[in-house]
């Protein structure tokens, strides 16, 4: 038996499923709003993320301006943002209630306030890993540096100050048969203890909120109090993160207590440092040298007293500055952001 359908009831049916087509079309073709604050990342990163969010973009690339920020947050879904942005109280109060996630090109997130987005549940991810190995490479490069002088015997080099062989000039301490020192022995600190200890260092010490006993085996590293790592240590690097118990944790007290012969390296923040104290132990001869790829602020200012020292080499943080390590940051802050606009699990979520 064959039934027919009026014309009529054929010309509802057809508009009802059409009207919820439509809806269910204009529903998957809504994407969510995004505020990104830089340009310069990997254009293919940065196309994936045009095509799948509606995305208001600081276009240049340098550090956004606060205006820029405050005049664009608001109603946004998430914030692409990157360590030189201040995600603080007055920023997310102007977000507004539909901000779900702040996902930062970054391992650190002193930021970024998360006790604030926090209690209004705001997820927040992070780049940890993918910039552990170009992280550990630069902070053993910068001790190089900085020990072996390379930076000056280049400037010598280059400028006529290198006139004959000396047996004593441009002379720095070796890594071989040293007592190196790591404050902070996370994913970081491990990797450079690793690649300090191919060097031949006789003693690897480390400082840690936490043992890490089984970690610690693959090298040798010895966990010590912060005090005593200091006494015995011939290089001090700082692998840490800032928080409001490391701020200035490298003090006047802590330069007067390492070796005079000591060589002091910072790749973590520039916020760990008192810097004033820095410059006033780099001038009496309370150590040696330090290496610095942070300083506050960054950059540092052309007249710093820290630039007219040769024995302290600055680097303009560029601690994670692989190809590789910035792209892989990239896609994780780029997947970071959507799992959590697509309420999927996020790949590096901080634990709040």
């Amino acid at each position: 038996m064959v039934h027919l359908i009026t014309s009529n009831t054929a010309i509802k049916f057809l508009r009802f499923n059409t009207s919820r087509l439509k809806a269910f079309s204009t529903a998957m073709m809504e994407k969510p709003e995004v505020l990104m604050t830089r340009c310069d990342i990997a254009p293919n990163v940065l196309e994936e993320l045009k095509s799948r969010c509606k995305l208001t973009l600081w276009n240049k690339e340098s550090a956004a301006s606060r205006t820029f920020l405050l005049e664009n947050i608001p109603g946004k879904s998430g914030i692409f943002c990157f360590l030189t942005d201040k995600i603080d109280k007055e920023l997310l109060d102007t977000a507004g209630p539909n901000l779900k996630v702040v996902s930062t090109f970054s391992v650190g997130y002193d930021h970024i306030d998360v006790k604030e987005c926090q209690q209004r549940n705001i997820k927040i991810g992070y780049t940890p890993d993918v910039l552990t190995e170009a992280t550990a490479e630069l902070t053993l490069g910068l001790l190089l540096c900085t020990s072996r002088r390379l930076i000056e015997a280049h400037e010598e080099a280059r400028t006529g100050g290198w006139t004959t062989w000396s047996p004593s000039w441009m002379t720095g301490p070796g890594l071989g048969e040293s007592t190196v020192g790591i404050v902070g022995f996370g994913r970081i600190g491990q990797s450079v203890a690793l690649k300090v200890k191919a060097f031949n260092a006789k003693n690897i010490l480390y400082f840690n909120r936490s043992e890490k006993q089984n970690e610690a085996k693959i090298t040798g590293a010895v966990k010590v109090s912060f005090e005593e790592l200091l006494k015995q240590s011939d290089f001090i690097i700082c692998c840490c993160a800032l928080t409001k118990e490391t701020q200035n944790m490298f003090n006047i007290e802590s330069f007067a207590k390492m070796k005079r012969t000591a060589v002091f390296i910072n790749t973590s923040r520039g916020g760990l440092v008192d810097q004033n104290a820095l410059v006033d132990a780099l001038e009496n001869g309370t150590i040696r040298a330090a290496g610095l790829d942070v300083t506050v602020p960054e950059p540092l200012p052309l007249d710093h007293r820290l630039f007219k020292m040769s024995n302290c080499t600055i680097l303009p943080h560029i601690g994670s500055a692989t190809i590789e390590a910035r792209t892989a940051m990239a896609k994780l802050t780029l997947d970071n952001l959507m799992n959590a606009l697509e309420d999927k699990p996020m790949p590096a979520q901080l634990k709040l």
